[in-house]
Order: C-alpha cells, then sequence, then structure tokens
C-alpha cells in the first residue's frame, strides 16, 4: 500500500476519503434503505465474489430496489478501488442505495442509486499470523433479540444495524466483545455481526437458516470445507445451554474469518479453558487458510 491517502469508490468516480460524501437526503442515510457487502481482498482478488454477488442480489430483490448495475460493473468498482490504493489484503465494503428520492418513507419505483466502494489495508489473519481480530471472543447473551424474518427479514444485508448495536450496547456492563443473540422464541441465532458454530462431541452445530439467520459467506464456506472433509455438520434449533456446554465454539464473518470462543456468558467454551482454539477449531481454520493460499474461491480457482 502506498503512503497516499486512501480513494474511495463514490458514483463511479475514485475520490479522496476526505471528500467522499453522500447526500444528506439520500435514503441509505435517512432510513437505512440500502444493501452492503463486507468483504475481503487477499492478493489483490475479492474472496469469494460470486457469493458477495449473489447475497446482495438477493438483498436488493427483498428491497425492491432495482439498481440496474451489473455484477461485472460493480466488481470493475471494487477492483479499481484496490488498485488505486495499492491494497492487497484489505477490507472491502460494497454499498447501494436508492439513492435521493422526496422525503417520505414509501420509495419510489425509479431510482438514481448511490453506489459506494471503500477500501482499508487488512492484514492477512488466520492460522500462523497475526489475527484480524482481538484475540478468542467473549459471547454474552444480551436481552436483545433478533426480530422474526417476517419483521424484518434476516437474509437482507441492509443499513439498518439498530438491533445489533443495541444488542452490542449491553456488552460495556460485561466487558464482553461479541453479542450471543437469541431468535424471538428464546433459541440461539447468531452475533451482532458473526454467524455461530459449537461443536459436542457428535458434530459440528450451527443454527439453521430457517432462524433469523444472515447467510453468511465465511458460515458457508467452513460448512464446506467441513463436510468435504467428512466431519458432520449439523444445522438446527438449539437452547443457549447447547453453546454454554459446548466443547468449543467459534463465530465465523468476512472480516474475523474464523474467530475461537474463550467464553459464553463466562463460561469457558474453548476446549481447554486457556483461551486457546480447540482442535476442530484449529484444523478448520487451517484448512480456511488453505483455501485462501491456493486461491480456492467460489467451487473454483481464480
Amino acid at each position: 500500500m502506498s503512503d497516499d491517502p486512501l480513494r474511495y469508490h463514490v458514483d463511479g468516480e475514485l475520490v479522496p476519503a476526505a471528500e467522499a460524501t453522500v447526500s444528506v437526503e439520500d435514503r441509505g442515510f435517512a432510513y437505512g434503505d440500502a444493501a452492503f457487502e463486507t468483504m475481503r481482498a487477499y492478493g489483490g482478488d475479492v474472496f469469494r465474489w460470486e457469493a458477495h454477488a449473489d447475497r446482495l442480489a438477493d438483498t436488493c430483490e427483498t428491497l425492491g430496489l432495482d439498481h440496474g448495475i451489473a455484477d461485472a460493473e460493480l466488481k470493475r468498482r471494487v477492483d479499481e478501488t484496490l488498485a488505486a490504493n495499492d491494497l492487497a489484503d484489505a477490507y472491502v465494503k460494497l454499498s447501494i442505495s436508492r439513492g435521493v428520492q422526496p422525503g417520505t418513507l414509501d420509495p419510489q419505483p425509479e431510482v438514481d442509486p448511490t453506489v459506494v466502494v471503500i477500501a482499508k489495508p487488512l492484514p492477512r489473519g488466520g492460522v500462523g499470523s497475526d489475527p484480524a481480530h482481538d484475540g478468542p471472543a467473549a459471547l454474552q447473551t444480551t436481552k436483545t433479540r433478533k426480530p422474526a424474518d417476517r419483521a424484518l427479514p434476516a437474509a437482507a444485508k441492509t443499513h439498518n444495524y439498530l438491533n445489533g448495536i443495541v444488542a452490542r450496547l449491553e456488552l460495556r456492563v460485561t466487558g464482553a466483545d461479541e453479542a450471543l443473540m437469541l431468535d424471538p422464541d428464546g433459541n440461539v441465532a447468531e452475533g451482532a455481526t458473526s454467524n455461530l458454530f459449537f461443536v459436542d462431541g457428535t458434530a459440528l452445530k450451527t443454527p439453521s437458516l430457517d432462524g433469523p439467520i444472515l447467510p453468511g459467506v465465511t458460515r458457508a464456506t467452513v460448512i464446506d470445507i467441513a463436510e468435504s472433509e467428512g466431519i458432520p455438520v449439523e444445522e438446527g434449533t438449539y437452547a443457549p445451554d447447547a453453546v454454554r456446554e459446548a466443547d468449543e465454539a467459534f463465530l465465523t464473518n468476512s472480516t474475523w474469518e474464523i474467530r475461537p470462543v474463550e467464553t459464553v456468558d463466562g463460561i469457558a467454551a474453548d476446549g481447554d479453558g486457556e483461551g486457546v482454539a480447540g482442535p476442530l477449531t484449529t484444523l478448520l481454520s487451517r484448512l480456511f487458510d488453505r483455501r485462501i493460499e491456493e486461491g480456492y474461491y467460489d467451487g473454483g480457482r481464480l
């Protein structure tokens, strides 16, 4: 990366980060009416671009946001942003809003979308290198719950993150660093910004997408890796005690990759109680690293 100030992509143009602005009347700002994807770039290439592009398209369809921009053009803007900043390993965020419309709640069918790409340096994490997170996570069950899918579609990744923000505010009391959020029925859902996996000696388990769960790209990658290695994977409905009593647990998202969980509500859940990732977490982390190192993206090589 060069020492020059970062440049972001705003509506088709690269501009210095300090000048990257959108209108205060933009619906993404006014109502959270925008779709986005958080991605990782390794060696200058976006990891699992196709999966992210598909999920972005699904979110836009849920929002009724017909932005009219082809995936290839969106990818070009992402690649151009990485190249302009001379970034190899990076955090990338691509956002699409409905743009500026009259100040009413009702969205207009015709849109002039606002498209923003930001990229920042994020060194490679994983086994054998400095992680992108601050060590193993301390999970805390929160009173704030995930809304039912019929109230707020869980699969839609939008700028409306208030639910997760309120959950994270609860952590200030305990010092935990990720929320363990439950669904309306009191079953385990996910973290405020992560998907959850745990191990109980019978299988690698994760809450089913039948609940209010974001279909994480890293989540899907971990499931694919486990199944390819013959590791039993179970997607189901689980009470909080199932996670508290697990042999090991970890979180996934594009930024953290695979992040071990040290404690759940103060109870050790890391394999040996010493803040070290359990054996299956470590194995999956190494296999995840291998996919990145070999350029194995979206079921094939770049």
